[in-house]
């Protein structure tokens, strides 16, 4: 009876004075009311379709705001051009971190432009999330555990590709036009270690460009009288829309493959779609503009936000649903770190996304980061263009 009573007891306190909550712990950049957020974005230079993604970004958190937040938390997400200047990326980061105290960063582009700054934000241990770049060099938590990457890595992409040569194109003789830094060396790598001992064979031409270039035209002339019968294409940007038109100016019969980064509306609509027919990538997103997804829930969902929220942002580009999609797996890494937003826990959900899915990625695709493993893509399905739309593969490739 004494047991029972004190048991009540217990209870009826327990209803009047409920457990209290763990402690809240916040690194620079959060507090009760605000989580702080910074990013570099090329507004201005060669890459400036790319600030499509910061303004999309911008406007995502100002919806969440207006829905209450993060865990009652307003997301202040600071954007600043750098021109795809490695310089400048360094110059607007220190100003994010010294100045702004942002948390973290996230969504930042580019290759050498982040890696301009990877070494000062691992030494502070401040994460540098969701990389706008396929580098390699973001998936190496032993040497830069803060880094992680938003797009499959360029090594992965290049050696499937490889692979696909060897299985279906036996008599292949390849031209590889890339650009002049990690990303450009990272394709390569890859297309010869998919190649394995016979690359050195089936390689006949490589053209290297540098971003400051006004076209690219001499080096698919080149490539074009190299014999090469199929166009391994490492480009971004505006040289994506230059070597689309060239190679239709020379009638150059390659089959044409692009980087999948490179593989957007707005860059293919820049080069005149029916130029970029027969066009092949590997595809792990949905394509916001193709007729098969309009009534997917999610890009349903992408498509209410951006008219409503980032009108300025075309309906039928892909940069802009990529975007939304980082954005949103931040807000969910975020909203699982609670009331510890320090920037290890940040890091911690942030690199704990097995089996992740995410808007963008088509069905059968999940993101797989583990602590040991930052590559967020493995597995892909080989995709045409047909002059219209991307016309996928019913079977995964890796």
């Amino acid at each position: 009876m004494i047991r029972r009573l004190v048991a009540a007891t217990l209870a009826t306190v327990a209803l009047c004075f409920p457990a209290i909550s763990a402690e809240k712990k916040y690194d620079q950049g959060a507090s009760d009311t605000e989580i702080r957020l910074g990013q570099t974005m090329p507004y201005s230079g060669p890459a400036s379709y790319v600030g499509i993604v910061g303004r999309t970004q911008t406007a995502y958190f100002r919806m969440i705001n207006a829905q209450g937040g993060i865990n009652g938390r307003k997301v202040t997400l600071i954007s600043l051009d750098d021109a795809y200047n490695p310089a400048k990326t360094v110059e607007a980061t220190r100003r994010l971190v010294e100045g702004d105290g942002v948390l973290a960063t996230m969504s930042s582009n580019g290759t050498v432009t982040q890696a301009a700054v990877q070494k000062y934000l691992n030494s502070k241990g401040i994460p540098q999330l969701m990389i706008g770049s396929g580098s390699s060099r973001w998936s190496d938590p032993q040497h830069f555990p803060w880094s992680t990457g938003a797009l499959s890595l360029y090594v992965t992409e290049g050696k499937i590709f490889g692979r696909w040569i060897l299985k279906n194109r036996p008599d292949a003789k390849i031209g590889v036009l890339a650009q002049n830094d990690d990303l450009g060396r990272d394709f390569i790598k890859g297309l010869r270690e998919g190649l394995g001992e016979k690359a050195s064979k089936l390689i006949v031409s490589e053209q290297m460009y540098d971003l400051t270039e006004p076209t690219v035209d001499s080096q698919i002339l080149t490539l074009s009288r190299s014999g090469a019968n199929v166009f391994f294409n490492a480009s971004t940007g505006k040289f994506v829309t230059q070597s689309i038109r060239k190679v239709k100016e020379l009638n150059w019969p390659a089959l044409h493959y692009l980087m999948s980064a490179s593989a957007t509306r707005m860059l293919l609509e820049g080069a005149g779609l029916q130029n970029a027919k027969g066009l092949m990538t590997v595809q792990s997103v949905k394509h916001v503009a193709s007729p098969k997804w309009k009534n997917d829930p999610d890009v349903k969902t992408y498509e209410a936000f951006r008219a409503k929220w980032s009108p300025d942002t075309p309906a039928d580009d892909d940069v802009g649903f990529y975007a939304y999609s980082s954005a949103l797996l931040m807000k969910r890494i975020l909203e699982a770190c609670g009331d510890n937003l320090t920037r290890a826990n940040v890091l911690k959900h942030a690199t704990n996304l097995k089996g992740q899915t995410s808007p963008i990625l088509l069905p059968g695709i999940t993101l797989n980061i583990s602590p040991d493993d930052y590559a967020p893509v493995t597995k892909f399905y080989m995709g045409v263009f047909n002059g219209d739309d991307w016309e996928v593969s019913g079977d995964l490739v890796q």
